[in-house]
């Protein structure tokens, strides 16, 4: 009499959130973004979180008065507009793509369930978080505290990468001094007059883009 094999119960699909972020869903699209196309604008209903796959994308706040500052550049990896999971109804800033750019939206439903139901995912957006408050804390602590020829230094190393995890990406690429006078905080004459600096002690340098030497940590690291 032939002997009946047991079938075994197959295994469970391991969750990705990379996987699940980079495919379109139910309550969530992938949309290409180019130069200057706004994801979204401040005062718009607050109503999605956005995860960035390639590219970058600058937040900007506008006063009453119509003055405009830039608060933050975000780059691939990172998660914005995460304040509509916190009871935010309105955006408080515009996201706009800085470099062309390939983000995925996730309905405000779509995230929570996820977040309720895959551990991977929740540490995935837990670690964005906590990076994001310190980050917050360090720009504080640098406008206070530090002049603006160190707060551009260490506005050129975090666009180049210097300090996360991987090798730096020196090449900076299309942010003018305009854009870098608004996340400093100073004028466009005292960021060209830095940039000069910073080109003639060999801390930068141009070959038809804006390259970054670790030269410049020289700049914070030493009053």
């Amino acid at each position: 009499m032939p002997v009946k094999k047991r079938l075994s119960a197959p295994r469970p699909v391991r969750f990705d959130p990379q996987v699940f972020l980079a495919r379109s869903g139910p309550g969530r699209t992938t949309t290409e973004y180019d130069i200057g196309h706004a994801v979204f604008a401040q005062g718009d209903p607050a109503d999605s979180v956005f995860y960035i796959h390639k590219g970058k994308v600058t937040l900007s706040v506008v006063s009453k008065r119509g003055k405009e500052a830039i608060i933050a550049i975000l780059g691939a990896g990172e998660f914005f507009g995460e304040g509509a999971l916190a009871g935010q109804t309105t955006r408080m800033s515009t996201a706009k793509a800085m470099l062309p750019s390939s983000i995925t939206r996730l309905r405000k439903t779509a995230a929570i369930r996820v977040l309720h139901e895959q551990p991977a995912f929740s540490q995935l957006f837990l670690q964005h978080v906590l990076k994001r408050s310190i980050r917050i804390e360090e720009d504080l602590v640098d406008q206070l505290f530090n002049s603006s020829e160190k707060r551009l230094a260490r506005v050129l190393l975090l666009l180049a990468n210097f300090g996360k995890e991987g090798v730096p990406q020196t090449a900076i690429e299309q942010i003018s001094q305009e854009t870098l006078a608004e996340i400093v905080g100073t004028t466009r004459s005292r960021i060209s007059f830095f940039m000069n600096k910073f080109r003639k002690l060999g801390f930068i340098s141009y070959n038809g883009h804006l390259e970054v030497h670790a030269s410049l940590l020289n700049v914070i690291l030493y009053d």
